[in-house]
């Protein structure tokens, strides 16, 4: 169906929400009151999205997330399908809390792990749950003695601009491979929050020389709307394109392929649980009738 109406025949990661529950409820969070909510993919209908977007768009890789994907309890049926049935590469995303068996069992069939941190340890907390900073380094501990890669991710708010370049030395230092930095969007519960949002974006361009003159061994990869400017505009959703990079399912099975899309509810097409197929429903409101721009990230 994505292809009959865009023309997109590939699509390279499937980013999965398997559950919209977390542990935490983070300030910055685009989920918003949807935290609170019980959707989620049953073990059965993640494993038939995941076949589907492999054997229909040649997706070679899935990361999964949430809420908190470590606390769905049909998490090792998937990610051993996807792994072991299907040879896609597997990522996970999480908050790294208290999740140490669950991680070891997983550990053979997990190729990235993605610890999301925001800032030093009490900028983190206040972000996100008391203790989780630590927990989040333990993690990235035991993942480096299990033989897990890992990264991290970073959503730049402005409390935390500051301490990007300490908290990428820190994970230098616990052997993470990656720090991703993210742009904050004003939605979910970051709306509640507007003195979260960098108002003086020049603060983007000293970030930038900063983390470029700090010769770090660490990938550091960013959100092009990390610029006093803000990102080309030039990456909606077209007909012209054949390949793109992603696209994310949420937990009620709404399917957005931009990042500036998501948690707004401009999706246009959904995979429908119970048949097991990806549907059209255009909107007024959807990506691709507003031409909505894609996420770019650039190497630093």
């Amino acid at each position: 169906m994505i292809r009959d109406v865009t023309g997109i025949h590939e699509i390279r990661m499937l980013y999965l929400q398997l559950l919209y529950r977390c542990n935490f409820s983070c300030l910055h969070c685009f989920h918003g009151e949807r935290l609170k909510h019980a959707d989620s993919f049953s073990g059965e209908e993640a494993v038939g999205l995941i076949r589907l977007m492999r054997e229909e768009y040649g997706t070679e890789a899935v990361t999964l997330l949430g809420g908190e994907p470590f606390i769905y309890r049909q998490l090792p049926e998937v990610v051993h399908y996807a792994q072991q049935e299907l040879g896609m590469r597997v990522e996970i995303c999480t908050n790294g809390y208290r999740i140490e068996r669950r991680l070891t069992e997983l550990a053979p069939s997990i190729d990235l792990l993605r610890v999301s941190l925001e800032g030093l340890a009490s900028t983190n907390d206040e972000m996100r749950r008391q203790g989780s900073y630590h927990a989040a380094l333990s993690t990235l501990n035991l993942a480096r003695e299990l033989g897990v890669r890992t990264a991290a991710t970073m959503t730049v708010t402005s409390r935390n601009i500051d301490e990007v370049l300490p908290l990428a030395r820190i994970m230098q230092r616990f052997g993470a491979h990656q720090l991703k930095l993210h742009c904050l969007r004003p939605v979910g519960n970051a709306a509640r929050h507007p003195e979260l949002q960098v108002e003086d974006t020049t603060g983007y361009t000293r970030l930038r020389e900063e983390l470029r003159t700090a010769d770090l061994s660490i990938d550091i990869v960013l959100d092009e709307d990390l610029s006093e400017d803000g990102a080309a505009e030039s990456c909606a959703p077209s007909t012209v394109l054949r390949r793109i990079e992603r696209i994310e399912a949420d937990p009620r099975g709404a399917l957005t392929m931009s990042c500036k899309a998501v948690g707004k509810d401009a999706h246009a097409f959904w995979y429908e649980k119970d048949s097991g197929r990806i549907v059209h429903q255009p909107t007024a409101t959807d990506e691709f009738t507003l031409a909505v721009p894609c996420v770019t990230y650039a190497r630093v």
